[in-house]
């Protein structure tokens, strides 16, 4: 963190971005101004997504791979810019702490980034607010839609795991006090204006998207529209910021857009198209990544981002660790560092497994080994060779201790089988197909489950929402970041099991059907230990956010 920034004018230029579209945030952030892109004169640059096998606890290190992978494509030559999503304050606060990459492979100001940044979250947090607010207000002032309040779909959201908020009542102490109602409270990064903000292309697809939020039904079942409460307008003013994309830098000095942030776990998990777009007009490769595992935020970026976008990365990086592998053969947390080339090799089908989806999406993949100081040599060689044996090209990525002059190796492994125009992507199901058709055949491309049960509200849902016309719309599965299956302590690579569709809920205004599995829930709530216990501010400088 004591790395001299260079001005973030100067990161700007660099990329050909004109003064007059920087916004500073200070002298090391800034906002980017939509119009940098169409005036930027050149063709839009390739891009790359990274990825990882199942997240287990022991540190994959995706975003460090990323920024790593950035800064050794800087090292070797290469015009780069990173793609990333923001920090949410839950997991900083909660298990995880900071986001922002690790050791020489990181993005700054950390501190800002992690924490309020340029106040994204808190707009669109107010946004989704907002529109609760409305809501309410409409039932209190004699209810004209005819909203049936116990068929109200639209939840308020904090940027905080909080668990005691999950099911609250609103509205009591009286007739000037609101309507009695249960509601409760879910995450900001799961919130349908978070998805909303990293879809649009502009503003213009904001507000449309806006006006097709889904947050009620009347008492005759009619679907009631956050354009129908007059809310768009004002949530509008509220994003009119928070749509700019974030400009910020690495360690090296490499560009880095960083900007929305829904959780791949249950939301779409990509950072916003905006961003992704404005790094991919003003640089040659652009590095973004996807939440969790290949089979939580790497099928949505592929589904529903690139779908929805037209955006179609040229390659995958497949991030895994030695320790992710060991604990997906079987080997406890406490006894990670200690050499066991058998547990590596036994944790090597849940790798397998995802490699076999990025293949099914008709991409070519990079295996980059993100090594920690307790690999031995021994290890490193049982993935290099089961790669080579699945024909998949692997590369060792030392940058969390080196830097970019530690990733040089995945960077020319990976600009190798990038240079080519990228493939069209192979889509796992259609749009057209039935709803239960599509969620079957995620499992199935995806998890490597062998069946898919739905339970009656999940049913029923279905075939309300295919009537009310929703049926054609992707699918955004909401399920457990640590397992393959829809059960969180299952590791490594289970075969035939079952997943269970509890309910299914749209996200009208996204543009997505949200089936949630198993008991995955979408506020989160603080474990023994948050990482809150260990944060302070000394001396004005914030320690321990790790």
């Amino acid at each position: 963190m004591s790395t001299h920034l260079r001005p973030i004018s100067e990161i700007a230029s660099s990329l050909n971005i004109a003064p007059e579209h920087v916004i500073p945030y200070g002298h090391d952030k800034a906002k980017i101004a939509l119009e940098a892109r169409e005036a930027s004169q050149r063709p839009p640059g390739r891009m790359i997504l990274v990825s990882a096998l199942t997240p287990t606890g022991a540190g994959e290190g995706k975003t460090t791979t990323s920024i790593c992978l950035a800064q050794g494509m800087a090292k070797a030559g290469q015009n780069v810019a990173l793609a990333l999503r923001e920090p949410s304050l839950g997991p900083v606060f909660g298990i995880k702490g900071g986001a922002i990459g690790g050791g020489l492979a990181k993005v700054v100001p950390g501190e800002d980034i992690n924490m309020h940044f340029t106040g994204d979250f808190h707009a669109i947090t107010s946004a989704n607010n907002l529109l609760s607010a409305m809501l309410d207000n409409h039932l209190q002032q004699k209810n004209k839609l005819g909203i049936d309040p116990r068929r109200i779909l639209w939840r308020r959201v904090l940027d905080l795991n909080d668990r005691a908020l999950r099911q609250v009542i609103v509205g009591l102490g009286g007739p000037t006090e609101g309507m009695p109602r249960e509601t409760g409270f879910d995450i900001t990064t799961a919130s349908e204006v978070m998805a909303i903000l990293c879809l649009a292309t502009d503003p213009e697809d904001l507000r449309s998207r806006l006006e097709r939020v889904l947050v009620a039904e009347t008492f005759e079942k009619e679907p009631v529209t956050a354009g129908q409460l007059k809310t768009v307008g004002a949530m509008m003013v509220l994003l009119k910021d928070a749509i700019k994309p974030n400009l910020v830098q690495t360690l090296e000095g490499v560009p880095a857009f960083i900007h929305g942030g829904p959780f791949a776990n249950i939301a779409h998990g990509c950072n916003s198209v905006i961003a992704t777009r404005m790094a991919m007009a003003h640089a040659d490769w652009t590095v973004t990544e996807a939440g969790f595992g290949m089979d939580l935020g790497g099928e949505k970026f592929f589904d529903i981002k690139c779908r929805t976008s037209g955006l179609n990365p040229c390659a995958v990086v497949m991030v895994a660790t030695i320790r992710a592998l060991k604990r997906h053969g079987g080997v406890k947390k406490d006894r990670l560092t200690e050499p066991d080339p058998a547990a590596v090799e036994r944790g090597l089908g849940n790798l397998e497994r995802h490699l076999e989806t990025v293949k099914a999406f008709g991409k070519p993949a990079v295996v980059g080994i993100n090594r920690f100081g307790t690999d031995s040599d021994e290890e490193i060689a049982v993935v290099r060779k089961a790669c080579e044996k699945m024909g998949v090209p692997v590369a060792l990525n030392d940058g969390f201790a080196r830097g970019g002059e530690g990733a040089v190796e995945l960077a020319e492994a990976v600009i190798e089988i990038a240079e080519k125009e990228p493939s069209p992507i192979q889509h796992p199901y259609e749009l057209n197909d039935p709803i239960v058709d599509k969620v079957d055949k995620i499992a199935k491309t995806a998890y490597g489950a062998g069946s898919v049960a739905w339970a009656g509200p999940a049913t029923r849902a279905a075939k309300r929402l295919a009537a009310q016309g929703f049926g054609d719309l992707p699918i955004c599965m909401a399920k457990t970041p640590t397992s393959l299956t829809d059960k969180g302590s299952v590791v490594g690579r289970p075969e035939g099991f079952e997943i269970t569709v509890r309910q299914l809920v749209v996200s009208a205004g996204a543009g997505f059907l949200i089936p949630l599995l198993g008991a995955i829930m979408r506020m989160p709530g603080l474990g023994a230990k948050p990482a809150a216990e260990n944060m302070d501010l000394v001396d004005g400088k914030v320690v321990n956010m790790i």
